[in-house]
């Protein structure tokens, strides 16, 4: 199966890929939330977060020429398992046409100030 990596542009020079296809599926590394990818400035608290989080994805999947409709698999990491329910209040605002699969993990985080972290599959063929 062939695999094509998709640039985002304007994207920063990190040692992985934003989003890799491998034939009709979609792979979205963890999308942060925690800086304003237009000003760079930092954002907090949980809600805010996890909103930058899911719009991040969204643009991802835009220039994949896919959609959160097309999203099959979410993995939240949370840094705070008190932050659930309202990490959870914002993500089913993105999803107002059903649910993907899902699966959450409190973990630590590879960054202090990042509270949550979101990745995904998509079925875009």
């Amino acid at each position: 199966m062939p695999r094509e990596i998709i640039t985002i542009p304007d994207s920063p020079n990190y040692p992985f890929s934003q989003v890799v296809r491998a034939g009709d599926y979609l792979f979205l590394s963890g999308q942060g939330g925690f800086k304003d990818p237009r000003t760079g400035k930092a954002i907090h608290g949980i809600e805010a977060q996890t909103k930058q989080c899911l719009e991040n994805m969204k643009q991802v999947l835009e220039t994949a020429s896919s959609s959160l409709d097309d999203v099959v698999k979410v993995t939240v990491f949370l840094g705070n398992r008190n932050d659930f329910e309202k990490m959870n209040k914002v993500y089913q605002a993105f999803f107002p046409n059903g649910y993907p699969a899902r699966s959450t993990a409190i973990t630590g985080l590879a960054i202090p100030e990042m509270l949550v972290e979101i990745e995904c599959v998509a079925y875009s063929p």
